[in-house]
């Protein structure tokens, strides 16, 4: 199966917020990396609209030549404004006003009352529902009781670990994603992916598409954009053979 690289724009946005004004513009980093082979591009609208903002939402979801992923967390607010949009993917993820960046994963397990109706309203304005999870039996089987059909399995964990420690978490990734496939879920990854460490996750035959967004942006800033895109899609390919 072929795999995608959705690329995440968000810290093009959080350049941008640190000055003021309109520059850099995500909307133009968003095509600069289509142009550079990127299948989708993701974005989360945080509660505090620290990066992207309502605005670069519109504009993308008018402007994308290929799929838009919103990335959001589980309030009526998020609801509304992905209903609004209609973006063609939209990604649950936890979210939490003092934290840099997404830290761990979704309990779809312990949330199911609040998401069960959020995932059905997605549904049913035809927006593919994906909750991000850690790489757990528990996290996959809550998926699959609230008809997921895509979750992303955070790798953050992986990232951060080497050695020993790193082959296991590799292994629960993998576990993770077959179990997943076996029950009919579309399976992601991402967090904390780098040239260096990609290959073995883009390795793992039931991954259908990665979201880099952080480490590519900070490439970009030596190599360009579209370069640190094509090396990137690159590597997934040689990966996955």
């Amino acid at each position: 199966m072929t795999l995608r690289l959705g690329v995440n724009i968000d810290h093009v946005a959080t350049v941008r917020n640190a000055r003021g004004g309109a520059l850099p513009d995500p909307v133009r980093a968003a095509e600069l990396a289509v142009r550079g082979g990127a299948d989708g591009i993701t974005a989360h609208l945080r509660e505090d609209r620290r990066h992207i903002t309502d605005v670069d939402i519109a504009r993308l979801a008018d402007v994308l030549s290929v799929p838009l992923n919103l990335e959001m967390a589980a309030t009526d607010e998020m609801l509304a404004i992905a209903l609004r949009h209609r973006p063609h993917a939209a990604c649950i993820v936890p979210e939490k006003r003092e934290e840099r960046t997404t830290e761990g994963g979704l309990d779809a397990a312990g949330q199911h009352n609040v998401l069960a109706p959020m995932v059905r309203e997605l549904a049913g304005a035809r927006i593919r529902v994906s909750l991000f999870i850690e790489p757990s039996a528990e996290q996959v089987a809550a998926a699959v009781s609230l008809r997921a059909p895509v979750v992303e399995l955070h790798t953050g964990r992986y990232a951060d670990l080497s050695g020993e420690e790193r082959v296991e978490e590799l292994r629960r990734l993998s576990d993770a994603a077959a179990l997943a496939a076996k029950n009919g879920i579309e399976v992601h990854m991402g967090h904390g992916l780098t040239y260096d460490n990609v290959a073995p996750i883009a390795a793992i035959p039931q991954v259908r598409e990665l979201n880099i967004g952080h480490f590519l942006i900070g490439e970009a800033i030596f190599t360009g954009l579209e370069d640190a895109v094509r090396r990137m899609k690159g590597l997934m390919e040689a990966a996955r053979g």
